[in-house]
């Protein structure tokens, strides 16, 4: 039995994604009773994380087996020498698969406890520790260097800075605290740094933060996947309609080996600063961002290019790449989510303006 419960949802949004999923074709195909099944099945891979972490080599500064070989000897000093393999992905030549082990379900639960957010957890799921700002409740005596078992508050109920919680929590493993619960809670302004140092996850997955961060970046294996479909060219002039945080745009310009143009757009000013950040530390020149809204990139009425900046001229790409804002609900691990049926509903207009902008930017590549 599942150590971890199915996603949690509002009734509504679980109701809406069920009349979608249980259309006409399935439960012909499947019968109904099976096709509820394989549905209730769905929601609880969700709350899991999937079976490999992905990453992908930038093959800019360095060659995969290179960058094998190094995170190798980091993965040997994370696990203290348990012999994780690293496997290369047949088909896409650029991404390194590492095996997640787990659920572990030995491991002894502690009478010292922190309680962390959602979305914190799903975090730790993936290998990560847990800062200090995701942590929303510590026993009432922790102290720095207690080891602690560390839980996820998946339905937002737990106040911040309880003493205890006794609603519903997941189980993520054990740590070591970092700090105390008064350092935690003192009132001061709001810590960053490490709050919990894992070291008994539930899931074993490693953690990527400051870890060759100009060879590897990472990304989910779907992610990874779109840009060689895209097949960029050396030379050519892509546009990436809704870039942040540039992974796909790093990953385009670095399969074009940085000949050509690649234009990253997103209409929130820090996360364009993040694509730029990426790109400078990837090494990657070919790579250019604006803060612009996707849906008004395309302007019909221009006599001539605004010097290369949005908005442009229909045609005035080779490529597009656009993976439209989403609910993300699909995102693995997600242990909870609390949007509205409206909020689930309303990317569609959004994503129908995009393609629109898409369509006439440039031929569209399938």
């Amino acid at each position: 039995m599942s150590i971890f419960p199915k996603i949690s949802l509002r009734p509504e949004v679980e109701n809406y994604l069920k009349e979608g999923f249980m259309n006409k074709e399935i439960v012909t195909a499947l019968g109904k009773q099976e096709a509820e099944r394989k549905f209730e099945t769905l929601l609880k891979h969700l709350s899991h994380p999937p079976s490999f972490t992905t990453v992908r080599v930038n093959t800019h500064l360095a060659s995969v087996q290179h960058v094998k070989n190094l995170l190798l000897d980091e993965l040997q000093k994370q696990f203290n020498g348990l012999s994780v393999p690293i496997l290369q992905h047949p088909d896409l030549q650029d991404v390194l698969l590492i095996p997640v082990i787990g659920p572990r379900k030995n491991i002894k639960r502690q009478q010292c406890e922190a309680i962390v957010g959602a979305q914190c957890g799903n975090a730790v799921l993936r290998g990560a520790h847990v800062y200090a700002p995701g942590i929303v409740s510590a026993s009432k005596f922790m102290k720095a260097g207690d080891v602690i078992s560390v839980y996820s508050d998946i339905k937002g109920k737990c106040k911040k800075g309880a003493k205890e919680f006794d609603g519903t929590k997941v189980f993520l493993g054990n740590g070591i605290s970092e700090l105390s619960r008064k350092e935690i809670f003192s009132g001061l302004p709001e810590l960053k740094g490490m709050g919990i140092r894992m070291t008994e996850p539930v899931y074993l997955s490693p953690s990527f933060d400051s870890v060759l961060p100009r060879y590897l970046f990472l990304q989910n294996l779907p992610s990874a996947l779109v840009s060689h479909v895209l097949n960029p060219q050396p030379g050519e002039k892509i546009l990436d309609l809704c870039a942040a945080p540039g992974g796909k745009t790093t990953h385009i310009a670095a399969l074009m080996h940085d000949q050509g143009e690649v234009i990253a757009l997103d209409k929130i000013f820090n996360k364009v600063e993040k694509i730029k950040q990426n790109a400078l530390l990837l090494g990657l020149n070919s790579i250019r961002a604006f803060c612009f809204d996707g849906t008004k990139a395309v302007k019909l009425d221009m006599v001539e290019d605004t010097e290369g900046e949005p908005p442009f001229l229909p045609e005035s790409f080779d490529r597009i790449l656009l993976d439209a804002p989403c609910s993300g609900m699909g995102q693995r691990p997600n242990m909870a989510c609390t949007w509205s049926l409206k909020e689930v509903a309303s990317y569609q207009p959004l994503q129908r303006k995009l393609f629109t902008a898409l369509y006439l930017l440039g031929i569209p590549h399938w």
